[in-house]
């Protein structure tokens, strides 16, 4: 797997003077809530994090690029990283593995980047038990309603994965306590919740300790 580029993109830089203890934010919520648009438009607007691209098994749909949406690995490759503990989490996910490269977050963490990683509910969890002074941010739908709505539009599910989708999102939604913040993703409002997260920037880098996360 190449070495994350952040290091020579002359944007990626530190937040303010007070911002030497860099964040590891983690986005997660349930699947079709909006994540990648999310961090889409955060990339757009040029906000300075390193933003880590996961592995994974499954299939690239339409559009995606290796390196860019994920690290697109065989299951042979992805299970010898596994051997080699290379992975901050792994997940076995609607049938296909995920993961989150630890060479994707530890250099830029100890460059003092703030570092953002998209995860699923469950691979949250196991970062909250192994790193709990990550800041862990939970995107949720408007409703079930919106989110099925937004995963039919997605035409990437069988109707028998969609209604696996929506009862995971339920399941995962209870899941909420886990996490430090809860913002609302309305499809048509993607810049109130890229302010929102910037407003939780913010107050954890006002903070009077410091989170501070050691790999």
């Amino acid at each position: 797997m190449p070495d994350p580029s952040f290091a020579s993109n002359p944007r990626v830089t530190p937040r303010g003077a007070n911002s030497s203890q860099p964040l590891l934010i983690i986005l997660s919520g349930p699947s079709g809530v909006g994540k990648d648009a999310v961090l889409a438009r955060m990339k757009k607007s040029e906000r300075p994090f390193h933003y880590v691209v996961t592995a994974t098994t499954r299939p690239k749909r339409a559009g995606e690029k290796n390196g860019v949406n994920y690290h697109f690995l065989s299951q042979k490759a992805f299970q010898q990283m596994i051997n080699k503990h290379q992975f901050l989490e792994w997940a076995s996910v609607y049938g296909n593995y995920y993961g989150v490269p630890k060479d994707e977050v530890s250099p830029a963490l100890s460059k003092g980047v703030d570092t953002i990683v998209k995860v699923d509910v469950q691979g949250a969890a196991t970062i909250r038990k192994s790193l709990p002074q990550a800041v862990l941010i939970f995107l949720m739908p408007p409703s079930t309603q919106a989110l099925e709505k937004r995963l039919k539009r997605r035409r990437s599910e069988s109707s028998e994965d969609l209604a696996l989708r929506l009862a995971t999102a339920r399941e995962e939604i209870r899941s909420l306590p886990l996490f430090d913040y809860v913002i609302t993703s309305h499809q048509n409002k993607l810049d109130e919740v890229v302010s929102q997260i910037d407003a939780i920037v913010t107050a954890e880098k006002c903070r009077v300790k410091p989170r501070t996360v050691e790999l």
